[in-house]
């Protein structure tokens, strides 16, 4: 096991790295901006390194400077979290050539996932059915003749893509132009990789993600489904285990096709395989994130595994304990990301409390909102023996939260889960839409 970890990021889950590293007794070490001087994250590791100014580029993507930190404090390894330099394969391969364990993936197995046209290759050989789609597309008019083929409406998205960014719907031939002029612009800007592909549009359909955790010695296994059908503009609001609309049935099968999925590509460490579910119980395969999700704190509610800290593990050569018969899908959890609507200064923070309630996060009072980074401020998870319970505990545990001094999305949050359609579990990717 490792006795010194380097924190490449900031926010809520560098604390939750910092705090499962504690748990774990191993040292931890902090790198931040100037902008983060006086954050949590900061406060919280055993030592703490400025490594450049507020933008993200001059601090938290910055490759040179978070590696020649770890050196100077002696870490043996670097916790990417997610975002950032989490699926950088250049970056985890700058680790190993320095003699740092980057805890994720090995950079051969980042880049052969990466490009999510060529992972859907690799799945539909693995057994998963796929969404059928193309490869890169070279020019806009390679894009048109593709979409002709498929079919409208199709999806274009980022080759190299995440969090919801680089994709765009096309319903119709007039719209492909402007889509791909934005959408490889996006790209490239977000991750540095213009490539976008097409893919078939399933609607209306479902976001299902599976948590995978998988070892150096080949043992698989899967903690369930996460629903992630809340979401605005590609990007997740709601996330809930397992699904309402799954049935265990079906879970068992989809886990079971996973798992076997997994194992024949190879891949070792945290990993989400991410499907678009239809109406006649289809699970279409999408991608696979090959990093910790936002997320992940759902699954830990309702399983009881702490998927930081066996990827710590995992990364460390350590095999898993436990086998897919001891996990169990018992209850429900549902969380919900609080975000800030705007810049602002935390005057009072007041956290909501009882059984099974949590909430991840990276504010004290004082917390001052920038412009520079992501807008999540932290993650309300609740969990109950049953769905209708646990919608009533998280209604009272929104209602507690209070956050003052930041613009926040409570209270919209309050109104989502108090939705008749969101309680009955018929919702789908629509739903933000239909409001």
């Amino acid at each position: 096991m490792f006795s010194k970890i380097l924190i490449a990021n900031r926010g809520e889950i560098a604390v939750r790295i910092i705090r499962a590293c504690k748990e774990m007794g191993v040292a931890t070490v902090a790198v931040y901006s100037e902008a983060d001087k006086n954050a949590l994250h900061v406060a919280l590791a055993d030592e703490s390194y400025c490594i450049g100014r507020a933008e993200a580029s001059e601090s938290y993507l910055n490759e040179n400077q978070i590696i020649s930190t770890a050196l100077l404090a002696g870490a043996q390894a670097i916790h990417p979290g997610y975002g950032f330099l989490s699926e950088n394969a250049h970056f985890a391969r700058a680790c190993r050539k320095n003699g740092i364990v980057f805890i994720g993936p090995d950079p051969e197995d980042m880049e052969r996932l990466s490009d999510k046209a060529i992972l859907k290759e690799l799945m539909s050989n693995a057994g998963l059915t796929v969404i059928p789609g193309t490869k890169a597309v070279a020019s806009l008019t390679e894009a048109k003749k593709a979409a002709e083929r498929i079919g409208y409406p199709v999806m274009m998205k980022a080759c190299a893509g995440g969090g919801g960014r680089g994709i765009r719907l096309i319903r119709q031939e007039n719209e492909i132009d402007d889509a791909y002029m934005q959408a490889t612009a996006e790209a490239l800007s977000a991750f540095g990789d213009g490539s976008v592909y097409l893919e078939k549009y399933i609607f209306p359909a479902k976001h299902i993600e599976l948590q995978i955790l998988a070892d150096e010695a080949g043992n698989v296994v899967c903690l369930g489904e996460r629903d992630c059908s809340l979401q605005r503009r590609n990007q997740k609001l709601i996330e809930e285990t397992p699904s309402p609309a799954v049935s265990e049935n079906q879970r068992n099968k989809i886990m079971e096709t996973a798992i076997k999925a997994v194992k024949k590509i190879g891949y070792v460490g945290a990993g989400t395989l991410e499907f678009l579910y239809d109406q006649q119980g289809n699970f279409w395969f999408m991608e696979m994130n090959v990093r910790l999700q936002v997320e992940h704190c759902v699954t830990e509610m309702l399983t009881g595994f702490d998927l930081v800290k066996w990827q710590i593990r995992i990364a460390a050569g350590i095999p898993l304990n436990f086998t897919q018969s001891d996990v169990r899908i018992v209850g429900a959890a549902i969380e919900c990301r609080i975000n800030a609507s705007s810049c602002g200064t935390l005057k009072m923070l007041h956290v909501s409390g009882g059984p099974a309630v949590r909430f991840d996060t990276c504010l004290v009072e004082g917390t001052v909102v920038s412009p520079y980074y992501d807008s999540l401020l932290g993650k309300l998870i609740v969990y109950a023996k049953t769905r209708e319970e646990t919608l009533r505990k998280l209604r009272a545990a929104l209602c507690e939260l209070v956050i003052d001094g930041i613009p926040t999305n409570v209270e919209e949050q309050l109104r989502i889960v108090s939705d008749k359609r969101f309680a009955s579990g018929d919702y789908d990717l629509t739903f933000m839409g239909s409001r």
